[in-house]
């Protein structure tokens, strides 16, 4: 049943734009969040999520008012996305009702290095048992099955994003030839292209399109990339 409290824009949106935009507004607001001297030092990604989703909700209310964000999105089955960013009204858009409860983007978080050895990879891919991996998770449909577009964010606690960009392109290739397995179907044009790197805010972006195992809205997914170095004094 179509939400009879929802708005319509007198101007024609597209909610493709909206979740580019809010990805926009993750990129520029994250050398804030990690400079605020309010923030505890945090290393967990948990905690680092935690803190993240506060500090943009907070400056959505000002700055992107037509957006919320919100700390562990649940999924379809058992698995949750570290953040997403809905509505902050419903909403119809293209003839589809859109209600706060629905969200445009998700997010998934990842430490670069992982915690542990055993999950090195996890970035990418957790293999074939955990499929606990981020980009692995998108291909499979666990998160942001409904949606093409999606984000990732790696807080950077060692070395530098191009380092980073090299070895998950590498583990990328490895999964493309059949070196690691994980359930899913690899193609060597999935690894991430590297649009922008400003050493300056210890930010990086970069873009990567994956098919998809269990197609939801679309056959492919298109992921944005978003770095930032945790510790100013590595860039």
């Amino acid at each position: 049943m179509q939400n009879e409290h929802a708005t319509k824009p007198d101007m024609p949106v597209d909610p493709r734009r909206v979740a580019l935009e809010a990805i926009a507004f993750v990129r520029r607001h994250l050398p804030a969040w990690r400079d605020d001297s309010d923030r505890l030092f945090e290393q967990s990604e948990p905690r680092l999520n935690s803190q993240l989703c506060d500090f943009l909700d907070s400056h959505a209310r000002s700055l992107f008012p037509m957006v919320r964000f919100k700390h562990e999105e649940l999924q379809p089955g058992r698995s949750s996305v570290d953040l997403s960013a809905k509505f902050a009204a419903s909403m119809i858009l293209e003839t589809k009702a859109y209600s706060i409860y629905d969200p445009i983007l998700v997010l998934e978080c990842k430490r670069l290095p992982a915690p542990s050895q055993d999950r090195e990879k996890e970035y990418v891919t957790g293999g074939k048992e955990r499929k606990s991996g981020g980009i692995q998770r998108f291909k499979l449909g666990l998160h942001g099955a409904d949606l093409d577009v999606a984000a990732m964010i790696g807080y950077i606690q060692k070395r530098s994003a191009r380092d980073w960009q090299q070895d998950i392109n590498k583990w990328i290739f490895e999964l493309c030839h059949g070196m690691i397995e994980d359930g899913c179907d690899w193609n060597e044009s999935e690894t991430l292209e590297l649009l922008e790197e400003d050493t300056a805010k210890g930010t990086s972006c970069c873009r990567s399109v994956h098919g998809r195992m269990n197609s939801g809205l679309s056959s492919e997914i298109e992921i944005q990339h978003l770095w930032i170095v945790m510790n100013k004094q590595q860039s």
